[in-house]
């Protein structure tokens, strides 16, 4: 776990920062400077290119990870790497080109509610795009156990420079139109830069050819795009159903809430970088027992750590909508919602990638295209009865009935189980601190409020799991950081 919780560790920290200049402009910046027509649309457009990158890159970004390790030859790693990098363009092609053939059918679709978007349908394959070889040159930094400058870039640089166009349009140097097109520039040079990166890991010596396993890698990859398909769907297809049943400004508050409840998976997200390649490895090796050791300690570590985000979050929260624009007030349950099912998710540790690299991936995948179904029709249920709050609902029962059906999959397939009564005494000790400062309210400024109850709150939770000694590695953690402020005084 060395490797592990070092880069583990850099990979939190960059991702919450980039979280936090994230949360910066999507609480104070982008409502007020963007307006909830354009920040609408620029999330639409996201999120409907994230919904369609796993299948321009064909699922690559996972089987490179996969497959890697298995390469024994300079020859095979080469040909491997060319591979992936030049076989999902055989496919890019002929879907644009049907794109452009369906094009009248596509826009009738997305512009039903909200005609702004015809003028800009062409950018989000263009984005999903540069998102999809991103993913791939970024898998091509892990295999070699470089997952921190790529997390700096998705994390923050992309962040960063869109904050940097959100200045822009403040001070009035381009126009909200400009700040839509150059958001898709942001994400062509990000795949750029990280591209160049790798190269500089390995620098390429492009082998066409077919691989080894040939048939296996594109068997393997096709599941893989389903299962990109269903984690991306369930992420941001509720934003692309929005669209279809609500005014575009929904989605603007929407994306607010569920921003917000995304912070509790950072933790999930930093760890999975490169665990993921240690998973492939230890499963291709058939070393079970330190897999089962790996897996409960990515799941109690993720508990913690995603436990005190979401209580921070869940207790602050009606103070920080009190300072957003009244008309996203109505997010609140929302991120109650969407947060419940990220925790849910997180507490599973690396379970996605034991069950992407084992042999019974086919099933599990399945059954998440099954659950894609279920998301869309009871978004088509509860959307037009709650709005919001009614796809923040059919998300939470969506992702709950996927966490735990892959959960208990792992569990009866291969006997792997992540919890220990460890995960009772943190589920207990989370919920004590909730009731305990979620009542709690300081009449002052609400950013005073919640720097001090967020304070006091990770002052209590610190000490009752160190003091019930929740997580081994984490105690052992906080014994050198308590030694190094000894030694300092």
């Amino acid at each position: 776990m060395g490797i592990v919780l070092k880069q583990s560790l850099r990979n939190t920290i960059i991702t919450y920062i980039g979280f936090a200049i994230g949360g910066i402009s999507t609480l104070f910046l982008f409502p007020p400077i963007l307006g909830k027509t354009f920040y609408g649309l620029s999330n639409y457009i996201l999120s409907c290119a994230n919904v369609i990158m796993p299948l321009f890159a064909i699922g690559m970004q996972n089987t490179l990870v996969k497959f890697y390790s298995q390469c024994k030859t300079e020859k095979e790693k080469n040909q491997f790497l060319s591979f992936t990098v030049l076989f999902p363009i055989l496919l890019i092609i002929p879907i644009v080109l049907l794109g452009f053939v369906f094009y009248d059918e596509i826009a009738f679709f997305m512009t039903k509610k909200n005609a702004i978007v015809k003028s800009y349908i062409w950018l989000i394959p263009f984005v999903a795009l540069c998102m999809a070889y991103f993913e791939i040159f970024y898998a091509w930094a892990r295999v070699h156990m470089h997952s921190v400058f790529g997390n700096f870039i998705k994390e923050v640089g992309l962040r960063l420079f869109s904050l940097l166009a959100l200045f822009a349009l403040y001070f009035k140097w381009i126009t909200a139109v400009d700040f839509i097109y150059l958001t898709t520039g942001i994400y062509f040079v990000a795949f750029l830069v990280t591209m160049l990166y790798a190269f500089k890991i390995r620098k390429p010596v492009f082998e066409f050819g077919i691989p080894e396993k040939a048939k296996e890698i594109l068997v393997y990859s096709f599941y893989i795009i389903l299962s990109g398909s269903v984690a991306n769907l369930l992420l941001d297809g509720d934003k692309v159903m929005l669209n279809y049943y609500m005014k575009i400004e929904n989605i603007a508050y929407y994306s607010v809430a569920t921003y917000i409840a995304l912070v509790i998976s950072v933790p999930s997200r930093a760890m999975h970088q490169i665990v993921y390649p240690i998973t492939a490895k230890l499963m291709h090796e058939n070393k079970y027992e330190e897999l089962n050791d790996l897996y409960k300690k990515t799941s109690i570590n993720l508990q913690i750590v995603g436990g005190f985000v979401m209580l921070c979050i869940f207790v602050n929260i009606a103070q920080l909508y009190e300072i957003v624009p009244k008309e996203y007030s109505g997010g609140i349950v929302v991120v109650f919602m969407i947060g419940l099912s990220k925790y849910f998710d997180l507490i599973l540790g690396n379970n996605n990638a034991i069950i992407f690299n084992s042999k019974y991936y086919r099933a599990v995948l399945f059954l998440g295209v099954g659950l894609v179904v279920l998301t869309v029709v009871l978004n088509m249920i509860f959307i037009p009865l709650y709005g919001i709050m009614g796809s923040a609902f059919a998300t939470l029962l969506s992702i709950t009935c996927y966490s735990l059906a892959k959960l208990l999959f792992v569990v009866k397939r291969m006997h792997l189980y992540p919890f220990t009564k460890q995960t009772l005494h943190s589920l207990g000790i989370t919920f004590i601190v909730f009731l305990l400062f979620y009542f709690w309210k300081f009449p002052i400024y609400p950013i005073i409020a919640i720097c001090l109850k967020s304070i006091l709150v990770t002052l209590v939770y610190i000490y009752l799991n160190y003091k019930f000694v929740i997580s081994a590695e984490i105690n052992q953690t906080l014994d050198k950081v308590f030694l190094k402020i000894r030694k300092g005084k």
